[in-house]
């Protein structure tokens, strides 16, 4: 009898703990199956964020190429059965290129955001120099030479106008205040049909009474080079119409359920290419909306 019930007593405790150990590995197998759909919400949501990214582009692109008006900050949105982007574009060809432009108008711009007449000519000075790999000269030493002076291929020392830290002497707040107004991606000219405000103000010999003007006449004729041309002066030498080829683009996706994701690109237009538009930059940006 108490062998019958040692027997019992033990094949009860088995049992009791099959029980216990298959409860665990169900609830872990709970908490895993938890764990990988959300996981897998999430990714659903990274994947549909995405797609509205490349659909904002997808409608960028398709602005640059509308002949409606310049790209002078241009707002728009598109909304699908997924959520809604958000799209504004700006014409890089507007902007100040620090890899062509010339000496006196980097000098002009780091001038008009607070350096020093002289540390502005110095600086843009060094920027030419790194920019070309040789020591960049006056203009009246261009112009007494019977030789043209050579010039080098486009820029490949900057690939972003953050990399003017590296310039000895350049001031980071100079380089902040320049940010907006300047590109990698532009010309030795700008487009005045495009240009914001802050570049029109940066070029040699402009005035406050010359911008107001400019800018009151732009507004009115958004699409008159000529009229703008004779207001701009001696400064239409830094100016001239372009096809607008190349515009930053800030993307801003929210799905339905509250998601959302953000970027800044850089896209191009080529003519005859077989890809409608080209990506030339891409930076996400953080969304705290889009944190989970």
């Amino acid at each position: 009898m108490r062998r019958n019930a040692h027997r019992r007593g033990t094949v009860l405790l088995a049992v009791l703990w099959s029980i216990s150990l298959l409860s665990a590995l169900a609830m872990a197998a709970a908490v895993t199956f938890r764990g990988y759909a959300g996981v897998m919400a999430l990714e659903r949501d990274r994947v549909q964020a995405d797609a509205l990214l490349t659909a904002g582009l997808e409608l960028a692109a398709a602005t640059m190429v509308t002949p409606d008006a310049p790209l002078a900050e241009i707002d728009t949105a598109l909304t699908l059965a997924t959520g809604a982007v958000r799209v504004r574009l700006a014409d890089e060809g507007g902007r100040i290129d620090i890899g062509q432009a010339p000496l006196e108008l980097l000098a002009a711009l780091l001038q008009s955001v607070g350096a020093p007449p002289a540390a502005a000519k110095d600086m843009a000075q060094r920027i030419v120099e790194r920019r070309d790999g040789r020591p960049a000269r006056p203009d009246a030493a261009r112009r007494t030479t019977n030789v043209a002076p050579r010039r080098a291929a486009p820029s490949q020392a900057f690939s972003d106008v953050r990399q003017l830290n590296a310039i000895p002497g350049m001031a980071p707040e100079w380089i902040a205040a320049i940010a907006p107004l300047t590109t990698v991606f532009g010309s030795e000219t700008v487009n005045p049909l495009t240009a914001p405000p802050g570049v029109i103000a940066a070029l040699p010999g402009f005035d406050g009474a010359r911008l107001d003007a400019f800018l009151r006449t732009r507004r009115s004729f958004p699409a008159d080079a000529d009229r703008l041309m004779q207001i701009a002066g001696a400064a239409q030498a830094y100016l001239s119409v372009k096809p607008q080829r190349v515009a930053a683009v800030e993307l801003n996706a929210q799905l339905t359920n509250g998601y959302a994701a953000a970027a800044r690109a850089v896209i191009v237009i080529l003519p005859q290419d077989i890809e409608p538009y080209r990506v030339l930059a891409w930076t996400p940006l953080r969304s705290e909306q889009g944190r989970r």
